[in-house]
Order: C-alpha cells, then sequence, then structure tokens
C-alpha cells in the first residue's frame, strides 16, 4: 500500500488528537475513495451524455424490451 502525505491546520490536527480512538488514515482513505469514485460517476455521466447526443436514432426502451421477449418466444 502507497502512503500519502496530507497537511491539516493546527487547530484540525489539535482535535483530531483529542480523538485516538479514531483511525484517521481510515477516515482519509474512504474519503479519497468515495472522492475518486465520484469523479469516475461524473466522467461516465459524460460519456453517457456524449454518445446520446451523437445517436440520432429514436430509441424506446419499453418497445426494446418487448421485442427481445418477443424473440425469446
Amino acid at each position: 500500500m502507497g502512503n500519502v502525505t496530507i497537511r491539516v491546520p493546527e487547530e484540525l490536527k489539535r482535535q483530531m488528537k483529542r480523538f485516538k480512538h479514531i483511525n484517521w488514515s481510515e477516515v482519509a482513505r474512504r474519503a479519497f475513495e468515495d472522492a475518486a469514485r465520484r469523479e469516475e460517476m461524473l466522467k461516465a455521466a459524460e460519456v453517457i451524455k456524449r454518445l446520446r447526443m451523437e445517436s440520432q436514432a429514436e430509441w424506446n426502451g419499453a418497445e426494446e424490451i418487448r421485442k427481445w421477449r418477443n424473440a425469446a418466444r
């Protein structure tokens, strides 16, 4: 596992020292993971939006499902 060094204001550092029972590395790791996940989702949403804009075909989800169900019979 890699190491990351972050800087926090002195006041926050004092507060963190008061709560020694909290695993601050785990708190930071989860925050980093959440931020990365949000960014990935935003990126994926942009790709989906671009693909929808590029696609000029009319598409109806209900009709598509009906077509596949009928084909399976």
